[in-house]
């Protein structure tokens, strides 16, 4: 079991840089888009000095990579490196096949646009994939980490400011009409990614707290006609004073309306909240030893 998960991941991982690479040659590159990240500054590098972009984020990475295998171990310098020389590896060969030339002729804003979108899309998809499988693509995200590690700054505030100065620097180079698509790009790529980590596979789930005096029949309903357990909680009502019982479970998220319909059929009173699970490992789920 632990080898077929492993298998999937390296798969996810392969899979993600080549989704990520084809929106980086093919379509973010052609159009000026530096839309933060390593892959930002090789877009910038590309077009001022013509660096190939695949090396250029590569060597750009390395040293994010030694301060990060310095800082934060071992582990977390060897997943960051297979993520990065994956994607430089496959925007190499992309670049050869296109020429960084892209699919659209570029002859007036719209193509641009599209190239926002769609770039902004595959980088999005291709690396929520390789996160899901436990790697990354290096990059800007070490140099987040880091920064959040010996400042007050949260990892989401470094990122931002880190790829806010490589958009800006993206305007000073291509002009301020790239830095605004750079900004749409970055945009599309960030919630392609959330959409990739918290809605694909049944890792990601919802967790669901059920009040009701019915809990009893909820709970039967749910073992046999999903599949899954859960566990009672018990609580005071603040208003009524009285004891209550709470059901906790968690469901993928391809189940929440049968779950829904269950509550409604057993009990119409029922209270019940229903909130992201960003990450379930243990039993009906990706197993423990995976991790």
């Amino acid at each position: 079991m632990k080898t077929k998960y492993r298998i999937r991941d390296y798969a996810l991982i392969v899979g993600g840089s080549i989704v990520t690479a084809v929106g980086i040659a093919g379509f973010i590159t052609p159009a000026k888009l530096a839309g933060g990240g390593v892959s930002g500054i090789a877009v910038i590098l590309y077009h001022m000095f013509n660096f190939e972009v695949g090396i250029s984020i590569f060597l750009l990475s390395l040293p994010l990579f030694i301060a990060g295998l310095r800082i934060f171990g071992t582990r977390y310098g060897f997943i960051s490196l297979l993520g990065t020389i994956l994607l430089s590896l496959f925007t190499t060969l992309f670049g050869v096949l296109f020429g960084f030339e892209g699919f659209l002729e570029y002859t007036d804003s719209v193509d641009t646009l599209l190239s926002a979108l769609f770039g902004g899309f595959l980088a999005g998809f291709g690396t929520g994939l390789v996160l899901k499988g436990g790697a990354n693509t290096g990059g800007t995200d070490i140099a987040a980490q880091i920064v959040s590690k010996f400042t007050p700054l949260s990892v989401g505030t470094s990122l931002f400011i880190v790829d806010g100065l490589v958009i800006m620097a993206g305007g000073f180079a291509f002009g301020l009409e790239s830095a605004l698509f750079a900004t749409i790009t970055l945009y599309v790529t960030s919630v392609s990614i959330n959409f990739v980590l918290l809605n694909m596979g049944t890792r990601y789930a919802k967790t669901a707290l059920i009040v009701s005096d019915h809990h009893d029949a909820i709970a039967k309903r749910i073992v046999e006609e999903l599949g899954h357990g859960g566990t009672l909680l018990k609580g005071t009502g603040i208003y009524s004073k009285k004891d209550k019982s709470v059901l906790m479970t968690v469901i993928p998220n391809q189940k929440i309306s049968r779950l829904n319909t269950i509550v409604k059929e057993s009990d119409p009173e029922a209270f019940m909240i229903i909130e992201e699970a960003y990450e379930v490992v243990g039993e009906g789920f990706s197993p423990m030893d995976k991790r």
